[in-house]
């Protein structure tokens, strides 16, 4: 993977089967990331636990960022189960030049459970003139 990419958890995502005094989906979610990735010595990925993505009627989220692609957030994540297809997916994700992994390759998780697709930040356009 890209050293740059991120993937950000929510932590405070509640998943349907919740006890409410124990930990939420989210952050069971992490937890389970974590370990699969410490499976994973190779992978160059970050991993950023967020309080919220605003996705509170599709828990468990994930959003996946990196310079120069696209950014995706992902929900309906099973909070243990889903660990180890959301890492093979961002395997394939670094495998593109922009992030975009075509449809037929992506984890069933990710092709059903996609909420948004963001456009790459743009590059500062360079006045006329100017050096680059």
């Amino acid at each position: 993977m890209p050293d740059d990419t991120i993937l950000y958890v929510c932590t405070t995502c509640r998943a349907a089967d919740d006890a409410p005094d124990g930990p939420r989906g989210g952050a069971r979610l992490l937890d389970a990331l974590r370990a699969e990735l410490d499976l994973r010595p190779d992978a160059a990925l970050r991993i950023e636990p967020v309080e919220c993505l605003s996705v509170c009627k599709r828990p468990c989220t994930v959003a996946v960022a990196s310079a120069d692609r696209w950014t995706y957030i992902y929900g309906d994540l099973d909070p243990v189960a889903s660990a180890r297809t959301i890492l093979d997916g961002l395997e394939r994700y670094a495998g593109t030049p922009d992030g975009i992994v075509p449809w037929r390759e992506r984890p069933e998780a990710f092709r059903k459970g996609v909420v948004a697709r963001i456009p790459r930040f743009p590059q500062p356009k360079r006045a006329e003139g100017f050096p680059s």
